[in-house]
């Protein structure tokens, strides 16, 4: 499940990679079918803040990349010195990685996840900065041998390459076209086609080498999402809230209803996340000589 204005969560369902192709969680069938008004209630009433998606197990399922994000920059992370994580949520996916370099920091936008990734985080050693989303990274030019991304609001690729030190790397899994589109377009109807084309690979590509990296590797994928109860799609809408701008329960009961009985005669609501793996590089400084 993911954002597509900002940060994706078409994630959703959980925090941990798996390199297969399959959901983490399976959906556990209830003995007895819940009412509208429980399952809203529990999902109104769950916390939102960081980017824990284990409120989903059971209720939703995610397909995962098969490329394995986490586990792919956990092993780049172990050949660096310093390192930086944008974007960082509550630090979960950084948090994932074995070992950390010398220098780590983060990035984040939210208040509350700044606090979230400092408590997690500050036992490793992680600096995390709170810097809104569309600022300047307040770093140094060159400072970091890697800048690692998981579904970042936005790549500001210039920004990406003044604090990449020559030979560095950016690797990052971003939040690809009309991602999730199939609850967005439910609840406000058809997107525009400008909207449904953004956030579009090759374009992102486009920029990186504008700001003058070389691309080293790029893939999508589009992968399944099942919401297996009302409460998991209204839980999701309050922690993805750039995908309804403005979602309240109250506010759309009457299609949450809808959905509600539609779930009960025909199973789960069905939508696609997309996703791209991008890996650019600095080139190395070039001799005077």
């Amino acid at each position: 499940m993911n954002g597509e204005d900002t940060r994706d969560t078409s994630d959703t369902t959980g925090q941990a990679e798996r390199t297969a192709h399959t959901a983490h969680t399976a959906h556990t069938a209830h003995t007895a079918p819940r009412s509208y008004e429980d399952l809203v209630a529990e999902a109104v009433a769950a916390p939102t803040e960081g980017w824990d998606f284990s409120w989903f197990e059971g209720r939703a399922t995610e397909e995962r990349p098969s490329w394995g994000y986490a586990r792919l920059m956990g092993e780049k992370l172990a050949g660096v010195d310093a390192a930086l994580d944008l974007h960082t949520g509550g630090g979960e996916v950084l948090d994932l990685a074995p070992s950390l370099p010398r220098l780590t920091a983060a990035t984040e936008g939210w208040p509350p996840n700044v606090a979230k990734a400092s408590r997690r985080l500050a036992p490793r050693g992680v600096v995390v900065v709170a810097s809104p989303d569309d600022a300047p990274l307040p770093f140094a030019d060159a400072t970091f041998d890697l800048v690692t991304a998981r579904h970042p609001v936005r790549a500001d690729f210039p920004e990406i390459a003044r604090v990449l030190r020559p030979g560095g790397s950016y690797f990052a899994q971003h939040v690809g076209p009309s991602s999730v589109f199939e609850v967005v377009e439910y609840f406000l109807g058809p997107q525009p086609e400008e909207v449904r084309r953004g956030r579009d690979p090759q374009k992102e590509a486009e920029q990186a080498r504008a700001a003058g990296l070389e691309i080293v590797d790029l893939r999508a994928e589009r992968l399944r999402i099942e919401f297996h109860d009302v409460g998991a799609v209204v839980h999701f809408l309050r922690k993805v809230v750039w995908m309804v701008p403005g979602f309240t329960a109250e506010a759309y009961e009457p299609q949450l209803r809808a959905l509600h009985e539609r779930i009960g005669k025909e199973g789960p609501f069905v939508a696609h996340s997309s996703r791209h793996l991008i890996e650019a590089r600095k080139p190395e400084a070039r001799s005077s000589y």
